[in-house]
C-alpha cells in the first residue's frame, strides 16, 4: 500500500475550495441546489450522491473540530459555545433538508439502476432514515446532544488529592495497581467518594436524557427508545433477542473463567478477602507496568510498533503527529475517555485520550490507532456513507489492532518478564471486558424498557445485573454504595446509548483475526486490511468473511474463542 498520497486532500467540485461553515445562511443555498436539481438519468443521480457526499463531508469535519476542541478543554466557554452553536443553530436546519433529500433519492426512478458497489446498503439506510424521521424530534435531539455532553464537563472536573498532588481520576486510578495495599485502598476511597459527590448530578442528567429519548421514540412510532435505536443504528444483521442470547452465553461461558481468575488472584495475593481495590494490582504484588513515561514516548513507541506490523501503519500515525492530530495525556478540564474522530474531508483523523503511564493507556493507543488506520484506508471511498461502517466493523478494526500489536510489545517491554506479564494482563482484561459489556448492554435494555423507573429501582436493577456478571470472590461489604453507581462512569450510557454491545461482538471477531494472524501473519493482516478497505460498502457478514472470520456470537463460538484465549495464556506462562 502506497504512502505517497496519504495526506492528499480531495479537490472539491460542489463547494468552493475556500468555503467555510459559518452559519445557516451560507449553507442553505447548497442544500437548495441538491433539493431542486433535475435528475434525468442514473449518471445524474450518481453525481447528485457524490455532491451530497461532499457537502456532508465538509459539515461533518467542521462539526468534528468543534467537538474535538471542546473535549480537549471543557473549561473554555467559547469552545463549548462554538459546538453548541452548530448543534442548536445549524444541525436542526439540516435535518428537514436531509429528510427531503432522502425522499428525493428514494423517489427517483433511477435509484435501482445504480449498480456501483454499496448502493444496496445506501438504499437500506435511506429507507430506515426516512422511516424514523419526525420533524417534532428535531428540537428534542438538539437538546439531547447538548445535555449529553454535560457528562464530559461533570466528569472532567473530578479530581482528587493524593500525597499533596491534585490528580484527575484516570491519573489516580493508576495507583490502584500499586503493590502497597493500604495505598490502593486509600486511593480507591478517594476516587469513589469523589464520584459519589456527583452521583445526584449524574442521576438527574441520565433521567433527563431517558425522558427525552423516550419521547423521541414515541414520536417516531416506537414502543420504547431501545426499539427506536435498533432501527436508527441500522442493525440489519441481528435483533434484540440475539442480544439477550449473547448475555446468557457470556454468563455461561465467560463467568466461570472470571471466577477462576479471581480465586487465583486472591490466592496469589495471599488475601483473606478480595476487595475492589485488589482487582488491578499485579497478582504477585509488584508495581504497575509502565510501558512509557510521557505522551511523546507513547506515540514514538507506537509508531515503531505499527511500522513493524506494516510500514503504512507507521506512516499513518506519523502523518497525524506532523499535523498535530493527537491529544494523548490526561489533564484537569479535559473530557474523559478516548476516541478516534474521523475527519471526512481531509481523511486524517484525530486521536484523543487520557494517558497517564499505564498498560491500559498503551492498549487505548493501539486501539484508537486501529480506528485511525480504518479512517485512512477508507478516505478515498467516493460516497461519505461508505466511510462510516457499523460499529461492529469499526470496533473490529480497533480491537484486532490491540491483539496484533501485542506481537511487537517488546518495544514497550524490553524486559521478558514484563512482556509476559503485559500480554497476560491484556488477555485477562479481554476476558473481563466481555462480562462488563454484557452488564452495560443488559442495563440499557432494562432502562429503556422501563422509562418511568425510580432512582431506587435503577440502583437495584443495576446491582442485580452487575452481580450476575461479576466474580463471586470480591467482597463489597460496607461499600455497596459505590457499587450502586459504577454505571455512572460509562460514557456510552450518557452520550451514545446502545453503542456498546458492538465492543463484545467485535472483540470476538478480533480474537478470530488474531488467531489467523498467529497462524499466518502475512495472510492474516492482508485479510484484515482488505476487510477494513470495504468501509461500509458491504453488509457486516461479508466484511467479516473478507477478514477470514465469522460474524457469530453464539455460545458455541464464544466457547471456541475463549478456549483459544485460555490456551494462549498457558503458552505465555511457559515462555
Amino acid at each position: 500500500m502506497s504512502t505517497s498520497d496519504i495526506t492528499v486532500k480531495k479537490k472539491r467540485f460542489f463547494l468552493p475550495e475556500d468555503f467555510k461553515v459559518t452559519d445557516w445562511t451560507a449553507l442553505e443555498p447548497y442544500f437548495e441546489l441538491l433539493k431542486t436539481r433535475a435528475i434525468n438519468n442514473a449518471k445524474d443521480l450518481y453525481q447528485w450522491f457524490k455532491d451530497r457526499s461532499e457537502l456532508e463531508s465538509v459539515l461533518e469535519e467542521d462539526m468534528g473540530w468543534r467537538y474535538i476542541k471542546m473535549t480537549c478543554d471543557t473549561t473554555n466557554k467559547s469552545l463549548t459555545d462554538s459546538f453548541n452553536y452548530f448543534v442548536s443553530e445549524i444541525q436542526p436546519k439540516i435535518a428537514p433538508y436531509s429528510n427531503e433529500l432522502n425522499k428525493k433519492a428514494l423517489d427517483s426512478p433511477y435509484l435501482h439502476q445504480l449498480n456501483s458497489t454499496g448502493f444496496d446498503i445506501i438504499i437500506k439506510l435511506l429507507e430506515k432514515d426516512f422511516k424514523i424521521y419526525r420533524e417534532q424530534n428535531i428540537p428534542i435531539f438538539t437538546e439531547i446532544e447538548q445535555e449529553a455532553h454535560q457528562f464530559g464537563a461533570i466528569s472532567g472536573a473530578m479530581t482528587v488529592e493524593i500525597d499533596g498532588k491534585e490528580l484527575t481520576l484516570p491519573q489516580a486510578s493508576d495507583i490502584l495497581q500499586s503493590s502497597d495495599r493500604t495505598k490502593r485502598e486509600t486511593t480507591y476511597f478517594r476516587i469513589n467518594e469523589r464520584r459519589f459527590l456527583d452521583k445526584d448530578k449524574l442521576n438527574e442528567l441520565y433521567s433527563k436524557l431517558i425522558k427525552l429519548r423516550h419521547q423521541a421514540a414515541i414520536n417516531a412510532g416506537f414502543e420504547n427508545y431501545r426499539d427506536y435505536m435498533f432501527q436508527a443504528m441500522g442493525r440489519f444483521d441481528y435483533n434484540v433477542q440475539d442480544c439477550f442470547d449473547f448475555h446468557q452465553s457470556i454468563a455461561k461461558e465467560v463467568i466461570p473463567v472470571i471466577n477462576d481468575l479471581a480465586l487465583e488472584r486472591k490466592k496469589s495475593l495471599n488475601l483473606d478477602h478480595l476487595r475492589p481495590w485488589d482487582l488491578a494490582v499485579n497478582y504477585h504484588g509488584t508495581e504497575a507496568l509502565k510501558p512509557f513515561q510521557n505522551g511523546e514516548e507513547l506515540l514514538e513507541k507506537t509508531i515503531q510498533c505499527f511500522h513493524l506490523i506494516n510500514p503504512y501503519l507507521g506512516a499513518c500515525l506519523t502523518t497525524m503527529k506532523n499535523l498535530g492530530h493527537l491529544d494523548l495525556v490526561s489533564r484537569k478540564g479535559k473530557a474523559p475517555g478516548g476516541y478516534n474522530y474521523p475527519l471526512d474531508e481531509t481523511g486524517v483523523p484525530f486521536i484523543f485520550m487520557n494517558a497517564t503511564t499505564s498498560l491500559r493507556d498503551l492498549v487505548t493507543m493501539v486501539h484508537e490507532g486501529g480506528h485511525a488506520l480504518h479512517s485512512f484506508v477508507t478516505k478515498d471511498l467516493e460516497i461519505n456513507t461508505f466511510k462510516h461502517p457499523t460499529s461492529e466493523v469499526a470496533e473490529l478494526a480497533s480491537m484486532s489492532m490491540e491483539l496484533i500489536s501485542m506481537e511487537y510489545w517488546n518495544i514497550f517491554f524490553p524486559n521478558k518478564a514484563d512482556l509476559k506479564r503485559a500480554k497476560r494482563e491484556h488477555l485477562e482484561s479481554i476476558l473481563h471486558t466481555l462480562p462488563w459489556v454484557a452488564t452495560i448492554d443488559k442495563f440499557q435494555h432494562w432502562v429503556y424498557e422501563h422509562p418511568q423507573h425510580t432512582l431506587e429501582e435503577r440502583a437495584s436493577q443495576w446491582e442485580k445485573i452487575f452481580i450476575t456478571y461479576s466474580n463471586t470472590s470480591t467482597n463489597w461489604q460496607g461499600i455497596e454504595k459505590f457499587r450502586q453507581i459504577m454505571w455512572q462512569k460509562q460514557l456510552h450510557l450518557f452520550e451514545v446509548p446502545f453503542y456498546y454491545i458492538e465492543y463484545a461482538i467485535a472483540q470476538l471477531g478480533a480474537i478470530a483475526v488474531w488467531k489467523n494472524y498467529k497462524k499466518d501473519s502475512k495472510k492474516g493482516f492482508a485479510d484484515y486490511l482488505a476487510a477494513l478497505q470495504l468501509g461500509y460498502s458491504k453488509p457486516i457478514k461479508e466484511i467479516y468473511k473478507t477478514a477470514g472470520i465469522k460474524f457469530d456470537f453464539s455460545q458455541a463460538y464464544i466457547h471456541e474463542l475463549i478456549d483459544f484465549i485460555k490456551n494462549e495464556l498457558m503458552k505465555i506462562e511457559k515462555e
